[in-house]
């Protein structure tokens, strides 16, 4: 019984010393910057910038393959942020300031085929199959794919409401003076 439990714990030892001296060995060194800039992303996984996820999306903006602008979730903060950090310029002439959006099914048109629930990457979507579906408006950031595979056009974007905590004054705009 005691040289089998030695020779376990041997074992044991042996092979986490084997994994410790491969991590050090196979490591793959990253770019320090790529987590930076994963970290100003919003880091919904969204997909609308074209790439998988924000460390895809990041890592393309450390190797200089993307823009600055990519991020339609972030908006134009984000855009100025990220290119602060890399030392850019910005050209936000083409971007198009969007507001936050959730998705949500028309119960008239639900008919339960579950594609919106394989579309959503951050489960959304509650429902089954041939069962009326819904939206956790909390967990959706809006990014519109479900509204895309809808066959009976039952989801529709809408706006979020501004509440107390979220509603902010807008900055005045200097008026043009008239000469």
């Amino acid at each position: 019984m005691i040289v089998a439990i030695v020779s376990l714990m041997g074992i044991g030892l042996a092979l986490g010393a084997l994994l410790g001296a491969a991590s050090k060995w196979l490591a793959v060194e990253e770019n320090p910057i790529e987590a930076e800039l994963q970290a100003m992303l919003p880091g919904s996984q969204c997909g609308q910038c074209g790439y998988v996820g924000c460390a895809q999306a990041a890592a393309a903006l450390a190797r200089g393959e993307a823009p600055v602008t990519l991020c339609p979730p972030g908006g134009r903060a984000v855009a100025e942020a990220l290119a602060k950090k890399l030392g850019v310029k910005a050209d936000l002439s083409a971007h198009e300031e969007k507001v936050p959006q959730y998705a949500c099914i028309r119960p008239d048109l639900c008919f339960g085929c579950t594609r919106c629930m394989a579309e959503c990457n951050v489960d959304a979507i509650i429902g089954a199959t041939k069962q009326m579906h819904d939206v956790i408006a909390d967990l959706c950031h809006g990014c519109g794919k479900c509204a895309l595979v809808c066959p009976t056009q039952g989801i529709e974007m809408r706006p979020v409401p501004a509440t107390v905590s979220s509603w902010h004054w807008p900055k005045p705009r200097r008026a043009a003076s008239a000469h």
